[in-house]
Parts: structure tokens; C-alpha cells; sequence
């Protein structure tokens, strides 16, 4: 009887020792079952996140004026057209470079997929800012000269895009003046911290050497400024030629007035400008060159190519633009040539 009872009470004990073995494995078995549902989850939201698609891209710009805010828009068209599901950080330095800087490190900071900078002092700090993030620049007028780039066709790892100045814009222009205003003193007005602008003046005097021509310079720091320089150069210049220098294109109305008082022609440095009052440019669209830096954005996020692939462009072309009415507000005497020679452009109303 005692012999049956421990023999019972025996394999009693084993069966709660296999019982709890049974347990302990069922529980080891579920809970790393649970560790790879959680890692697949895990990976199923990578791939969906990759599978969307959605590229950030931080746009900076200098100054907001309608030659930059064209160009801006015309990379943003090219990226829709593509297809291309994208997120923009727009922001402008409000003409102050000192932002540019702010703005950049915030888009290395915030992980952009790439930077779109829309002028020299914009691509300057973006590259300042990073050597990792693709940068794609537009609105610059020497990309050598403002150091983003050693060479045209070999831009470097990081950088890359599409010039504002086809390479006769200034050479035409200041030919137009010479022949149709010879013997005149060009009045130039540009911001002397600017890179983008020094190298077009020494371009507009190594133009005018060998001429009938000379030059007058007044200079400004920003904006506020450009009305009193403009008005410096009355009695000194004959005719004024505002190049495509942001701070005083962002306040262009302020030196057509003066202009338009002092019968002084206006020549231009970009249609935009002819279009708020300008009388005359060889210019190009700005569209179109943001638009062609869509183009490469979309050819870098897609892992097409990458910056170093992409030389640096000039615009494909350039044509004489011409507003008949801003020429008759400035007393200009329209000669007829101009009617088969130039795009005549009307002022548009600044909003």
C-alpha cells in the first residue's frame, strides 16, 4: 500500500516537471514568435515608407523677385511632370545673406534629400552647409567665380546646375547701347557683396573697352539703399543698366521711377525686368532654367546619375526683349530696327 502510494505520488511529480517544461517552451516558442512579427512589422513600414516615395527637398533663394520666383517654378513644374511625389521647405532669405547660412544648416539639420538653391549667395551657403546633400543651383551667373564649382564640366561631388547668363548676353548688350546710345556713360547699380554681380560689372567694363562707351558705379548693400544710389548717378550717367544683381532687382520699381523722372533709359539684365519697367535686355527665360534644374533633380533623386554626372549648363538661348512703353516713358526715340529685332514686352502691374 505504501509502496503504491509513493509510486503514485512519483509519477505525480514528473507530470508537473513535464507540464512545466511544456509550459516554459510554449512561452519561449510565442515569444519569439512575437519578436519576428514585431521585426517584419517593422520592415513592412520601410518598405511602404520607401515605397511612397516622398522626397524632401529644401528650396532656398536669396530674395523673392519675379526672375527667381519663375525659376522656382519652373523647377517644381519639371519635378510634377516627372511624377515625383515631393515635400518643399521653400525659404527665402528675405535678402539678407547672413540667412542664407541659417537656412542651410536647418536643411542639413532636417535631412533634406536635396537643396535647390536659387542664387549665388543660396548655393554658396548650401555648400558651405554640407558635401553630402545634392545640391542643384540655378540664377548664378559664374558658378567658377563664385566658388561652387572648379569647372563647368566637372562640378564636383555634390553640386551642380544650370547658369542665368547665356556667355553674349553682356557682350550684346553693351554692343546694343553703343550702337543705338553711343557716346553714352552707363550708370551701373549693383551690390558689391554679391558675387554673382562683381563678376558681371568687370564683364559689362571688359565689354565696353574699344567702345564709344563709359561707365559710372553706384553701390548698395540692400535694398533700402538702391533708390539713393540710383538717384546719385542723375547728371553722371546717360543711361542706366541694372544687371542681374538680386538686391536691386527686388526693388527695381524704385530706379524705373527715377528713370521714367529723369528721361534716363533703363537697360535690363532679364525679360522679368523689362516686363516691370525695363526698356531693353538680351535676356533669357527663367522659367526655362528652372525648369531645366527639375530636370536634374529628377535625374539625382530617382538614382539615375548624380551631381558629378551633371555638367553645368548655360541657357540654350537669348534674344533681344524690348518694352515700347517703358521706352516712351523714359524718352527713348524708338528707332524702327527694333520692331523686326526684339519681343516686345508690355508692363505688367505689380500687385
Amino acid at each position: 500500500m505504501k509502496k503504491n502510494l509513493l509510486f503514485l505520488l512519483l509519477i505525480a511529480f514528473f507530470s508537473v516537471l513535464v507540464l512545466a517544461a511544456c509550459g516554459t517552451s510554449d512561452e519561449e516558442t510565442n515569444g519569439s514568435g512575437g519578436s519576428e512579427d514585431a521585426e517584419q512589422t517593422s520592415d513592412e513600414t520601410e518598405g511602404e515608407a520607401t515605397k511612397d516615395g516622398v522626397y524632401q527637398i529644401g528650396a532656398t533663394q536669396i530674395v523673392e523677385h519675379p526672375s527667381l520666383d519663375a525659376a522656382y517654378d519652373g523647377f517644381q513644374a519639371a519635378i510634377e511632370e516627372a511624377g515625383l511625389n515631393v515635400e518643399y521647405d521653400f525659404q527665402s532669405a528675405q535678402g539678407d545673406q547672413n540667412n542664407t547660412a541659417t537656412i542651410a544648416n536647418n536643411f542639413v539639420a532636417d535631412g533634406v534629400d536635396l537643396i535647390f538653391a536659387n542664387s549665388t549667395p543660396s548655393a554658396q551657403s548650401a555648400l558651405q552647409a554640407t558635401s553630402d546633400i545634392p545640391i542643384l543651383f540655378t540664377s548664378v551667373t559664374d558658378a567658377v567665380e563664385g566658388g561652387l564649382v572648379e569647372s563647368l564640366d566637372q562640378p564636383g561631388e555634390n553640386i551642380t546646375g544650370v547658369l542665368d547668363l547665356h556667355p553674349d548676353a553682356i557682350k550684346n548688350t553693351v554692343n546694343f547701347i553703343n550702337q543705338y546710345f553711343e557716346g553714352s556713360t552707363v550708370g551701373l547699380i549693383y551690390n558689391a557683396g554679391e558675387a554673382n554681380s562683381v563678376a558681371q560689372i568687370e564683364a559689362v567694363n571688359a565689354a565696353v573697352e574699344g567702345t564709344s562707351l563709359s561707365t559710372v558705379e553706384a553701390t548698395v548693400s540692400n535694398s533700402s539703399e538702391v533708390q539713393q544710389a540710383t538717384t546719385s548717378l542723375v547728371g553722371n550717367a546717360d543711361i542706366f543698366y541694372v544687371i542681374t544683381d538680386n538686391t536691386v532687382v527686388s526693388a527695381l520699381e524704385t530706379v524705373v521711377n527715377v528713370a521714367e523722372d529723369q528721361s534716363i533709359p533703363l537697360v535690363v539684365g532679364e525679360p522679368d525686368s523689362v516686363k516691370r519697367g525695363g526698356f531693353a535686355t538680351y535676356g533669357i527665360d527663367y522659367y526655362t532654367i528652372g525648369y531645366r534644374t527639375g530636370e536634374m533633380a529628377v535625374e539625382i533623386l530617382t538614382g539615375e546619375k548624380t551631381t558629378a554626372d551633371i555638367p553645368v549648363e548655360v541657357p540654350p538661348s537669348m534674344q533681344l526683349f524690348i518694352n515700347k512703353e517703358a521706352a516712351e516713358a523714359q524718352g527713348v526715340e524708338w528707332n524702327s530696327n527694333w520692331d523686326a529685332e526684339a519681343e516686345l514686352l508690355e508692363t505688367e502691374e505689380s500687385e
